[in-house]
C-alpha cells in the first residue's frame, strides 16, 4: 500500500486518478456504511424513504463519481475531437434526478407538509456518495457526522421546543352552555389561539367549529388541559377536537 494512497485515506484528499481494486472497494464501503448510518434514523421512525433506500441513494451517487473517475483518462481531447467530455454532468444529473425522489417523500396531510426532513436527508446522503466516490475520505466522514447529530442529538432538542401546531375544535352546547366568547376565553388560557369559527344550529345546539393553532411541545401529543375542561363544562352537549397530523 503506497504512501499517497494512506495519506488520501487519513488527510481525505482526492486518491490517484488510476483506481486500484482496494481503492474501489473502500470509497463503496465508505458510502454504504454512511448511508447506512443515516438511513437508520429515517427507517426507526417509519419514513418512506428509510434505511434501503437511504443506501441505495449514497450509493448511487458514488458510483456515479467512481465512474467520472474511470472516464478521467477520456478528457482533454482536442477541440475538433469528435467526442467532447463534460464529466461533470455525470454526479451533477445525480443529484437532480434525487430532488425526484425528494419530492415523492414529501406527503401534504391536511394543513401540514411532512417529509421535508426525509427529502433532505435524501440530498444530504447524495452529497456524501460523491464525497466519497471522488476520494474525499475525511471530508465523507465529516459530513456523515454532522447528519448524525442533526439527526439523532437535535431532535431531542426540537422535541422540547414548543411548536404551534394546527387544529379542530367542534363543539356543540345547549341552552345556558358557554358562549363563543367564554369559549375563546378558555382557549387562549391555553395557548390556543382561535384563526376563524364557524356556527351552525341544530337540533342539539348551537355547533361552533373552531380552527386554532394549539401551541404546545413536540414531544405532548395529549389532549391540552382547555379542551378537557371544556368538555366537562355544563351545558355542552358534544365536543370534538383533532390536530392535523
Amino acid at each position: 500500500m503506497s504512501d499517497s494512497f494512506l495519506s488520501s485515506l487519513i488527510i481525505g484528499t482526492a486518491m490517484p486518478t488510476q483506481l486500484t481494486g482496494l481503492a474501489l472497494s473502500l470509497r463503496l464501503f465508505d458510502a454504504l456504511i454512511a448511508g447506512a448510518v443515516l438511513g437508520l434514523n429515517r427507517g426507526e421512525h417509519g419514513k418512506a424513504a428509510g434505511l434501503r433506500t437511504t443506501m441505495l441513494v449514497c450509493m448511487a451517487a458514488a458510483v456515479a463519481m467512481l465512474q467520472m473517475n474511470y472516464l478521467l483518462t477520456l478528457s482533454g481531447r482536442t477541440s475538433d475531437s469528435f467526442v467532447m467530455n463534460d464529466l461533470m454532468r455525470l454526479p451533477l444529473g445525480i443529484l437532480t434526478g434525487v430532488g425526484f425522489i425528494g419530492g415523492g417523500a414529501i406527503l401534504r396531510r391536511g394543513s401540514l407538509v411532512v417529509g421535508v426532513t426525509t427529502a433532505a436527508t435524501l440530498w444530504y446522503v447524495t452529497v456524501i456518495g460523491l464525497c466519497f466516490g471522488g476520494g474525499q475520505v475525511l471530508l465523507g466522514w465529516a459530513a456523515t457526522a454532522i447528519g448524525l447529530v442533526i439527526l439523532w442529538a437535535l431532535r431531542r432538542l426540537e422535541d422540547r421546543i414548543s411548536i404551534e401546531q394546527p387544529a379542530r375544535l367542534a363543539v356543540t352546547v345547549r341552552d345556558g352552555g358557554p358562549s363563543e366568547s367564554e369559549i375563546r376565553n378558555r382557549l387562549a388560557g391555553d395557548a390556543i389561539t382561535v384563526r376563524s369559527v364557524d356556527l351552525a344550529t341544530r337540533e342539539a345546539g348551537r355547533t361552533y367549529t373552531f380552527s386554532v393553532g394549539a401551541t404546545r411541545r413536540a414531544d405532548r401529543k395529549g389532549v391540552p388541559p382547555a379542551i378537557e375542561n371544556l368538555s366537562r363544562a355544563a351545558g355542552v352537549a358534544e365536543l370534538d377536537w383533532r390536530f392535523f397530523e
